[in-house]
């Protein structure tokens, strides 16, 4: 039966103008509901090449586009980067602000000193479940759906953990709150993405990761003043009142960044507005697909195969992780040695933690200064990513951190004046941010499409490890002593020295083996 809305018009064919491009007769209107052309033809064989819908409408961005993240001015992009910054910090500084009151969970809960490890190693567990949650709920509804409700529930989880009246309630708070602590750590980085292009974007990631290695390295320091002058409860009360002023904060100053989402809202008020159903973005039909089984393969099996086939990705995060995982071991052997065997007072053993964040500082430098070679290197290859330009930093920061872990431990003792072991901290710092920058940069230039993939194996591998060494600290350096101990730490992080050379001489090759990483030619 032919279709009413194909009829044919009343105009009779003599009158009907031609289309000359498609041997049919003119297409005179189109139906608004349906999309589909009414035309005059005389030919019914005719009438079948002309039952498609009329060509959609994509929304794109127009030449500097005021509303395009990346045309904004850089006055605004850094302000936005600020408060980025401000929310990652806030999530990355609740899983080590309570590290100094482990003593005092112990004693108020008759708990032993190991049991109480927990509450980091429960915190960083969150950052393995929460990149999975977090990361879809940004690709779909933009990147402050992901991140403020979130941080608000950090702030009220971290009220819970502060008022908390047993063990299990100060755990089950602590988990949760690394869950939604995940997000800012995570979902930040790609928010900073899509404002500031390539050319530009590394010196906002490392900032970015200044923020996140500062939350770590410097809230002992404040956690230890709190846990001292009043109690273990306050480090989680400041924590949330901290958190609550960046949410604030963030709602009525962020504005969404993620373009998708951007044009997809465009497309929705330009069908409203124009009555022109054809108006579309393709992120409209990201909601069919971003089922349970993407979710599971994107963030799971995915980065699960490429950690155990890609070799790159294997030793890359292994090296990344290890060097995390002594980040967060720091949290129990400084008290260690200077609490415990020094006798210094709860408050003055967190000071090292400043000195392991100025080597972080340092860092920073290390890293911005290979920018200039690297986008020399990037020029000369077209354009395109150059991922052993990475590597030099990454080489340096290996010596730096075995360096630094071999002088810490062997002057660690409380016989040798208590400085060179607190500059053997900066070296630690140093060496360890050099290192993570450039192995998720390396990740990135490397797998470039499965960048998300390459770099959630080394989260959940990183996490994973943050969670469970700081167990191993307290045994190790009671039974072994810092000297041994750190001899131990630093032998398997001069293992991975190599790493860098070898990549730098055979990365081109294993490339071209890789099933996920592309090869320019």
């Amino acid at each position: 039966m032919a279709d009413p809305r194909l009829s044919l018009s009343s105009k009779s064919f003599d009158e009907a103008p031609k289309d000359k491009e498609h041997g049919l007769d003119a297409v005179e209107d189109y139906d608004e509901e349906s999309a589909l052309p009414r035309v005059v033809t005389r030919d019914a064989e005719k009438i079948e090449r002309i039952r498609t819908p009329l060509e959609r409408l994509e929304v794109k961005w127009k030449d500097n586009d005021p509303e395009n993240p990346y045309n904004w001015s850089t006055k605004k992009k850094s302000w936005i980067t600020f408060q980025l910054g401000m929310l990652a910090l806030a999530g990355s500084a609740a899983s080590a602000i309570i590290a100094p009151g482990e003593d005092q969970i112990a004693k108020e809960f008759n708990i032993s000193g190991e049991a109480t490890v927990l509450t980091i190693s429960l915190y960083v567990t969150g950052f393995i479940i929460g990149p999975s949650i977090w990361a879809p709920i940004s690709e779909l509804w933009g990147r402050r759906v992901s991140l403020l409700p979130a941080v608000l529930c950090l702030a009220l989880l971290s009220v819970g953990t502060g008022a908390s009246k047993s063990t299990a309630s100060i755990m089950i708070t602590r988990l949760l709150g690394g869950i939604f602590g995940a997000a800012p750590v995570s979902n930040v980085a790609a928010a900073l993405g899509d404002i500031w292009t390539a050319k530009v974007r590394g010196t906002a990631m490392s900032l970015y990761a200044i923020a996140v290695v500062g939350g770590p390295t410097l809230a002992p320091v404040l956690g230890g003043a709190l846990t001292q002058t009043v109690s273990w409860r306050w480090t989680e009360y400041v924590q949330a009142i901290f958190t609550f002023v960046v949410f604030v904060l963030c709602c009525f100053c962020l504005p969404e960044v993620y373009a998708p989402y951007l044009l997809r809202k465009r497309a929705e008020k330009l069908r409203k507005e124009t009555g022109d159903s054809r108006w579309y973005h393709p992120h409209e039909a990201l909601h069919k697909e971003m089922t349970f089984k993407a979710v599971v393969t994107k963030h799971f099996a995915r980065p699960v195969k490429m950690l155990l086939t890609e070799p790159m990705v294997t030793c890359i995060a292994l090296y990344a992780s290890f060097v995390f995982g002594i980040l967060y071991m720091t949290l129990q052997f400084f008290p260690i040695v200077y609490h415990q065997n020094r006798g210094w007072s709860l408050l003055n053993s967190c000071l090292p933690f400043a000195a392991l964040f100025v080597g972080v500082l340092a860092a920073l430098g290390i890293n911005l200064s290979n920018q200039p070679r690297y986008a020399r290197a990037v020029e000369k290859a077209g354009g395109k990513p150059v991922p052993e330009a990475r590597l030099p930093p990454m080489a340096l920061g290996g010596f730096i951190f075995v360096i630094g872990l071999f002088v810490f431990g062997w002057t660690a003792d409380p016989s040798i004046p208590w400085p060179v072991s607190v500059v053997a901290a900066g070296f630690i710092g140093a060496g360890f941010n050099t290192i993570f920058q450039q192995c998720i940069n390396f990740l990135v230039d490397t797998y470039r499409v499965y960048a998300a993939s390459a770099t959630s194996a080394n989260t959940l591998l990183r996490s994973v490890l943050a969670a469970a060494l700081p167990f191993a600290a307290a045994p190790m350096f009671n039974r072994l002593g810092p000297g041994v101990s750190m001899s131990i730490l630093g032998a398997i992080a001069a293992l991975a020295l190599p790493v860098p050379f070898v990549f730098m001489k055979y990365g081109p090759a294993l490339r071209r083996m890789s099933k996920f990483a592309p090869v320019d030619e």
